[in-house]
């Protein structure tokens, strides 16, 4: 153990040296307030030369230099003013030192550092998140803010970065173990009022849908799912986070059950808050990129909601960017598929923008993906309802800007195909 004890200490040494060293070079204009992350990222630094002589001195010099480590690393996804000044350089320089602190981990002593040292990490972060988040209400009941002020934001900001980006060095075979660690650390960081905090929670529980069972998630089921609808009507440069992290979540622990309460609340919080600006460029093209599971998940449950979603839809139809007309295409295309649109007031309306919107095409550069999914939308109406179809197509038989839509369609021939219910 004395060997192994030796050659971690040294390794620290090597590692640490040239960090130190590019950090103190490192230009920092220290913002208004008295806080510094460059001072707090130098105090993770193990002590030069290290002099470190029992079990437990080293294992706080790697917590530290973990931390370190993952601060520096973090920022290069970071749109943080207070990590933007770290230079990619150096953001490379701790990822391949932590990676490097990481394999001689593993062949000294054939453990995961990151596993090894989460308990003791996360806590850690927690913490500091916690700090400078809302309290809820004080003794007599009173919602009061006492934290933030005792607390600069900014050490929230910086440990939530560091807590995401060391979920996301854990091995996907070991991280469902880690989860009891790693999930209320995660719902901390979404009950902050920062939703730079915020943002990094929510890409902490999109990394854990995605890697782990969906088993793991049961214990805190309803406290995840809660905490994602409140989350919903977050801020704009968070709310592609809060939609994908709120339909890999709600499908992952749903699955099987459509009628669940749980899809009802997310959707209609979603359709909330995409009415309170439905001609939001933002908010409509995040949603439609990720909205698609969860469509899939509720099936014919859908049919209830058709009221909020078919005006929205037809909004975003005619909107000026291709994106979102070939995004909003594929959402009508799943729903028909799992809906079958039976018994719906949207039906000839819908025809009637899909009409619209082919000839319009012609001005957009897209123009052939846009009626390719045209044409697939319209074949599944007519399969859906066919004589209804017939009846509403009557009207655009005979006209010539349609004739090639026409000829892919053939209508009469189409026959209907009804589904029970």
């Amino acid at each position: 153990m004395a060997t192994s004890f030796s050659n971690l200490r040294d390794l620290l040494t090597r590692l640490s040296q040239p960090i130190r060293e590019s950090l103190s070079k490192t230009s920092y204009k220290q913002p208004d307030s008295d806080i510094s992350i460059k001072s707090l990222l130098q105090s993770l630094l193990p002590p030069f030369p290290i002099n470190i002589n029992e079990e437990s001195d080293l294992q706080s010099q790697l917590t530290s230099f973990t931390l370190l480590c993952a601060a520096l690393a973090s920022s290069q996804s970071s749109t943080y003013d207070q990590l933007s000044w770290i230079p990619l350089s150096l953001s490379n320089s701790a990822d391949s030192a932590f990676r490097e602190l990481h394999k001689a981990f593993s062949d000294d002593q054939g453990k995961d550092i990151t596993i090894e040292l989460m308990p003791r990490v996360l806590p850690l972060l927690k913490t500091s998140i916690k700090e400078s988040s809302i309290d809820k209400e004080d003794a007599d009941g009173d919602e009061v803010s006492a934290a933030s002020a005792r607390v600069p934001v900014a050490y929230a900001i910086v440990a939530a970065h560091q807590f995401k980006w060391l979920v996301t060095q854990v091995d996907s075979s070991q991280l469902g173990k880690l989860c009891s660690l790693i999930i209320p650390c995660a719902l901390t960081a979404l009950d902050h009022w920062s939703p730079e905090v915020k943002g990094q929670g929510m890409m902490t529980f999109i990394h854990l849908a995605k890697h782990v069972n969906s088993s793991v998630f049961s214990v805190y089921e309803d406290v995840i799912l809660d905490a994602c609808c409140q989350n919903i009507a977050s801020s704009d440069e968070i709310w592609e986070h809060v939609v994908e992290m709120s339909v890999l979540l709600v499908t992952c622990t749903q699955q099987n059950n459509p009628r669940s309460s749980w899809f009802e609340k997310v959707l209609n919080e979603m359709l909330s808050h995409l009415w309170r600006q439905p001609r939001s460029k933002e908010r409509r093209i995040a949603f439609l990129k990720h909205i698609e599971p969860l469509f899939i998940g509720m099936g014919l449950v859908l049919l209830g909601h058709f009221r909020r979603m078919f005006p929205l839809f037809f909004k975003w139809m005619h909107a000026d960017d291709d994106q979102s007309v070939l995004l909003v295409l594929d959402s009508i295309k799943t729903v028909i598929k799992f809906t079958w649109i039976r018994y719906s007031p949207f039906y000839d309306r819908l025809i009637d923008e899909l009409v619209i919107l082919y000839k319009d095409a012609s001005l957009k550069v897209e123009k052939e993906e846009i009626r390719a999914r045209i044409v697939q939308i319209l074949t599944l109406l007519q399969k859906c309802k066919g004589e209804q179809f017939e009846a509403a197509w009557v009207k655009y038989k005979e006209d010539p800007n349609l004739s090639k839509l026409c000829t892919s369609l053939n209508p009469e021939t189409v026959v209907s195909h009804p589904i029970s219910t």
